[in-house]
């Protein structure tokens, strides 16, 4: 049995029956891709401990969960789905190993504008404004909840450099990482500043 024989949809239907065969087909096609978007991020997690079969094995982990939840009604092709799961899941890998400490769209994203005619701007509402440990708690409650909104609104793409760009990846990293250039970074960036805004505004109101 040879991949090349059939489509990704005719494999996740056997998948679905539980023959190993299709399944080992299809790690067997999509292996190069987690191999090549692993040796593409793994320069950027020195000093975490991680090694290069980590993320290889975490984005085997990313395509066992699209072969999991792909639904062809309500998804792109096989391809792009479990293009973006596997991403997804190194990337998360990375990021968690080398976050210090989370700081959303604090520094990170320098989100300097104003909400409501105030001279406040977005990291206002986003930094602890004292040690009072139930100030703190809520305040970390509603960081938890302004990433979940933010992922939710974002493209695929954007999602991506959303979650290098908060983890203090720089622009040559992302650019490196994402296959894009500068350019294209920097135009996400800015619809990432424009629907954080709006998350703001919604979650505000």
């Amino acid at each position: 049995m040879k991949y090349r024989d059939y489509n990704d949809n005719e494999l996740l239907y056997y998948v679905s029956e539980h023959n190993e065969d299709a399944e080992e087909i299809l790690y067997e096609k999509y292996k190069p891709m987690i191999v090549n978007f692993s040796k593409k991020v793994y320069p950027f997690s020195s000093n975490t401990g991680l090694e290069l079969n980590d993320l290889i094995q975490e984005g085997l982990l990313g395509l066992n969960q699209a072969m999991k939840y792909y639904d062809e009604k309500k998804d792109n092709s096989f391809y792009t789905f479990a293009k973006t799961c596997i991403e997804r899941k190194i990337l998360t890998l990375v990021t968690n190993h080398r976050r210090l400490k989370h700081k959303i769209l604090n520094e990170s994203l320098s989100l300097d504008m104003t909400y409501e005619d105030q001279n406040y701007g977005v990291n206002y509402f986003l930094k602890d404004m004292t040690t009072d440990p139930e100030t703190v708690l809520l305040s970390k409650e509603r960081e938890t909840q302004l990433e979940e909104k933010v992922h939710q609104v974002l493209t695929d793409f954007e999602d991506e450099v959303f979650t290098l760009r908060i983890n203090n990846f720089s622009y040559q990293e992302m650019a490196s990482i994402l296959d894009k250039d500068r350019k294209a970074i920097d135009n996400a960036l800015q619809r990432i500043r424009f629907k954080v805004r709006k998350v703001i505004e919604e979650l505000e109101s």
